[in-house]
């Protein structure tokens, strides 16, 4: 007898994977439901605002060159280059742009390779906590096994409970400065004394720095890869996508030594194989723009910082005013709903997308929420308003 055919598709079967021990992201959800909704977007942080002027004329300068196939693997030379030289004056490092430069698709690539450039399962990741919500996916897809240590908002670090943390199976720490979702900057000492411990467990730090230039009230942002003893046990992450409100061009790059850059470059080849390469032309044009520039983005920031900041706190939400990044982690336990039950809430009836403070910790966070204001100050007034329209306070 003739077997025929079936029609439609059979769904495949699947057995557990690490992709099981994971939930999607929590911040690209709330996007979609505000787009679903037709809120005001404070959730995912990306600008509505342009980026500069000169980077559009540049990256059509490039397409318009003929700079559309394949740059090199790890990054084209003028961007490496350009970068080694930023890095030097800013963050007092120094790198070969020909061994120790490696442009990623985005930050979020430079940290899965790194990763797994790094681990062998079964490995520990020391996890400051609250965290950006793609470092324990990270860990978990590379093998290891995350560990989790409390930073506070407003408070100085728990040595007792950082020291606790590090053990002989403790491959690598990740650092974020300024840190997502919280807006705190690390400062010396506190990086001196984790540098402390990485040296004394034999411990590299995977620092994540792409909010390096947002920064407010006179601090100063220091990479832990520049202090003695962590050169060659550091791998230092940046991206073009918040400094030049780029978020969409995917351009990020690791600095680490050349042993280091040997691995993290093979990762690189078989996940993405490069960057777009006329994007990176554009990149290159963008660290050659002047101070100036830099000065004029901590100023804007600052103006919207405190326009949120005063909505919130009219409110009726409990936050504080973030040290860097663009972000306000807020309390919300007056409001009588769980994280998850607010951002609902406020998605559905007023009109705004905010982050569960849940997803950026391994348990808790049920008490916050996120916003950010990487937005127009047109936009960020049109929030405040449907905020005090809504009157969450009764």
């Amino acid at each position: 007898m003739t077997k025929m055919p079936t029609t439609g598709r059979t769904a495949p079967r699947l057995e557990a994977s690490r992709a099981d021990a994971f939930s999607e992201s929590v911040i690209r959800e709330m996007t979609r439901l505000a787009i679903k909704h037709k809120a005001i977007n404070l959730a995912q942080g990306f600008p509505d605002f342009p980026c500069p002027d000169e980077l559009k004329k540049a990256a059509c300068d490039a397409v318009n060159a003929d700079i559309n196939q394949y740059a090199i693997t790890w990054g084209a030379q003028e961007l490496r280059e350009a970068l080694a030289a930023k890095v030097s004056r800013y963050n007092h490092m120094e790198f070969d742009p020909v061994t120790e430069i490696t442009v990623t698709c985005g930050s979020t690539e430079a940290m899965m390779a790194s990763m797994l450039a790094l681990i062998t399962p079964g490995d520990e990741v020391i996890v400051p906590e609250p965290f950006y919500e793609n470092y324990g996916p990270d860990a978990i897809i590379s093998g290891a096994i995350p560990k989790f240590v409390p930073i506070a908002d407003n408070a100085p670090m728990e040595e007792e409970r950082w020291k606790e943390a590090f053990s002989e199976q403790t491959r690598a720490i990740i650092i974020n400065t300024p840190n997502n979702p919280t807006g705190k900057v690390f400062s010396l000492e506190e990086l001196r004394f984790i540098a402390d411990l990485c040296i004394d467990h034999d411990v590299i730090a995977v620092t994540d720095e792409i909010y390096e230039h947002i920064l407010y009230d006179g601090r100063k942002h220091i990479s832990i890869g520049s202090l003695p003893g962590m050169e060659d046990r550091t791998i230092t992450i940046g991206s073009f996508s918040k400094t030049y409100s780029v978020t969409g061009w995917r351009v990020g790059y690791t600095l680490a030594c050349q042993a280091l850059s040997v691995r993290i470059r093979k990762i690189h080849d078989f996940l993405t194989v490069g960057a777009p390469a006329p994007l990176q032309a554009a990149c290159a044009v963008a660290l050659s723009l002047p101070d100036s520039y830099y000065r004029s983005l901590g100023k804007l920031y600052e103006s919207k910082r405190q326009k949120l900041f005063q909505g919130l706190s009219e409110a009726g939400f409990k936050c504080h005013l973030p040290e860097g990044a663009y972000y306000i982690f807020t309390e919300i336990s007056d409001f009588g709903m769980s994280d998850i039950e607010f951002a609902t809430y406020l998605v559905e009836k007023g009109g705004i997308a905010a982050v569960p403070g849940s997803s950026f910790y391994s348990g808790g966070g049920a008490d916050r929420l996120r916003f950010t204001f990487s937005k127009k100050d047109e936009t960020l007034e049109e929030a405040c308003r449907r905020l005090r329209e809504l009157d969450i306070q009764d």
